[in-house]
């Protein structure tokens, strides 16, 4: 092709209203066909319905598996699917989650940028987390044009402050000037084709499905100190690209930002459950010195009330520690001399 022809949309937390803007503003001659994903629930009907009230002027479709990719056409993930593509047809996945999600934008992106390289334009919306930054960087790295919103911009400013920070993106603008924005890249030429970097291929046939085990996933990964909070298993550190992320043997991927979040929360759950088993143990032993006391073993009623002191010490402490924020503080930046 003599254009940019595929263009992939990722959004979550405050995108339908950019979305929406971006969908109307193109015209039905556009060159290029559009494939998005947004995080919903597994059990939903899709999205197909409320963008197809957007006003645009291309037809909207939920994807299905085999379908023709065409230019001109928009074409939304379906609910508990990954969206890929192979060549010009759509593939549905149903591998394992990327982010806690699927579909995951992250999985359509390296599709698209395996198979089409620098005919793709890769466009990161409002959202939570950095679902879509891994994804940026695939097209990126395989001579694709990337785009953002405008953190600023963004009712969520997560996903394309994180996409910016794991890739050096093309281009950074608001919500309401990307839809001419993508009507100009997609008239344009495409630059050179680059080498497809292999991981990226592994990656993608996982989430079609494909099998992972610990060969697998050594090719592009190597063992850390980690438990996948979905399965338990042993994460992988993934060896390139950016942002930092992990995949365990089952195929679950994480960037570190998600994988922390899914981490405190447990952290939480773990100082309340530890908080509750010394505040009890705390009782039990107060109530043995009274006992001591009262049958005339003095000795034993001062030992547990002792130890009854020091375990409402520790409550005390896991108290505070469960009141107290645990996120990082905002890094100080450096002043200039």
């Amino acid at each position: 092709m003599s254009n940019r022809d595929i263009i992939v949309i990722g959004g979550s937390a405050g995108s339908l209203p950019p979305l929406r803007a971006i969908l109307g503003s193109l015209p039905a001659d556009l060159p290029a066909a559009v494939l998005v994903v947004l995080h919903m629930p597994s059990q939903g009907s899709g999205i197909v319905a409320t963008l197809a009230g957007s006003g645009s002027a291309l037809p909207v479709r939920q994807a299905e598996d085999g379908m023709a990719i065409e230019p001109g056409r928009i074409y939304t993930a379906a609910p508990d699917h990954h969206l890929l593509i192979h060549d010009r047809q759509i593939v549905l996945g149903h591998g394992p989650r990327e982010n806690l999600t699927r579909p995951a934008i992250d999985p359509l992106f390296r599709a698209a940028a395996v198979n089409h390289g620098p005919r793709v334009i890769g466009v990161i919306l409002s959202g939570l987390l950095s679902d879509g930054a891994a994804g940026l960087n695939a097209v990126q790295r395989c001579g694709g044009f990337t785009l953002v919103q405008d953190p600023a911009d963004a009712a969520s400013p997560d996903m394309p402050r994180r996409a910016m920070e794991a890739t050096m993106v093309d281009l950074c603008v608001p919500g309401a000037k990307i839809g001419p924005t993508l009507v100009d890249l997609a008239h344009e030429r495409p630059g050179a084709q680059v080498p497809v970097p292999p991981e990226l291929s592994l990656e993608i046939d996982i989430a079609a499905g494909g099998r992972i085990n610990t060969a697998v996933l050594s090719r592009f990964a190597q063992p850390a100190a980690l438990t996948c909070p979905s399965c338990g298993g042993v994460l992988s550190r993934v060896k390139v690209g950016e942002p930092l992320r992990f995949r365990c043997q089952v195929g679950h991927a994480f960037t570190a930002d998600v994988l922390a979040s899914e981490q405190e929360s447990r952290v939480d759950e773990a100082i309340r459950v530890a908080l509750r088993i010394i505040e009890e143990r705390a009782e039990l032993v107060h109530r043995m010195a009274e006992d001591g006391r009262h049958s005339g073993r003095r000795a034993v009623a001062e030992m547990y009330d002792a130890r009854a002191m020091e375990y409402r010490e520790y409550a005390d402490t896991l108290r505070r520690a469960v009141l107290r924020s645990i996120a990082p503080k905002a890094p100080v930046e450096d002043k200039e001399d």
